[in-house]
């Protein structure tokens, strides 16, 4: 179970709005799942729930046998990481020392890194790929490269679970299929749970273990063949 995302009873909306009503739904340790839908579907209210940054209406997340809710804020940092979309506000640090930070949740008040604290800094930018600008500062990153560094730092984390709020929003088409293909491989080799929302679709169907669908204030989840053969895929492209 460790590692797994269940949800039960589960219900999300904001103000007096429901978004999800009373949601089943799972996704598998060592997984990369996407969530699709229209604006205003719910996506990033349903990933920020998840990540406890709001309550849900009803219902429960576990993550394994775990209710999040339970958890005190530091055991939770040590199961569950969040990339947003928004650039964080360090242009002076170097792209090592924002990672750094990832490893917060062990480092005690002082926050000093033990040898072991930097063996896990450095094999996480060299998982993601991004050796050769550990040195760099921040403000010199492009889009891709930032997303890149965000996930390097999600990784010394060392959470079994990671989501990602739109993670290719702003990248051009081959920089989506080697960001997408780079989760892939994490949760695949890393055994890391993913769940990530995205608008795009193709590079979705190309990638994902499994797709949460969000439509109708349902959320249907499943394989994209098992989506595209109930017809949710079609009734998604129409709209």
């Amino acid at each position: 179970l460790y590692g797994m995302i269940q949800l039960h009873d589960f219900s999300i909306g904001y103000g007096e709005r429901t978004l999800l009503h009373e949601v089943e739904a799972a996704i598998p340790k060592g997984s990369l799942t996407a969530l699709i839908g229209r604006n205003g579907t719910g996506k990033s209210t349903l990933l920020r729930t998840i990540a406890r940054l709001q309550p849900s209406i009803d219902g429960s997340v576990l993550i394994g046998d775990n209710d999040i809710s339970t958890l005190k804020t530091t055991h939770l940092s040590r199961m569950l990481s969040i990339v947003l979309t928004s650039r964080p506000d360090v242009r002076n640090m170097t792209v090592e020392e924002l990672v750094a930070l990832g490893r917060a949740p062990y480092t005690g008040f002082w926050g000093r890194l033990s040898a072991d604290d930097r063996r896990i800094v450095r094999h996480s930018i060299e998982s993601v790929g991004i050796t050769a600008m550990a040195e760099r500062r921040v403000c010199t990153l492009s889009d891709g490269e930032m997303q890149k560094v965000m996930i390097a730092k999600s990784l010394a984390q060392q959470t079994p679970v990671i989501l990602l709020d739109e993670p290719t929003a702003f990248l051009d088409f081959p920089g989506k299929i080697d960001l997408m293909l780079l989760l892939q491989r994490l949760a695949h080799e890393e055994r890391k749970t993913i769940l990530l929302s995205t608008h795009d679709l193709e590079t979705a169907l190309q990638t994902a273990d499994r797709l949460w669908l969000l439509a109708d204030g349902a959320l249907h989840d499943g394989t994209p063949h098992e989506l595209a053969d109930k017809g949710f895929i079609d009734d998604y492209i129409g709209r």
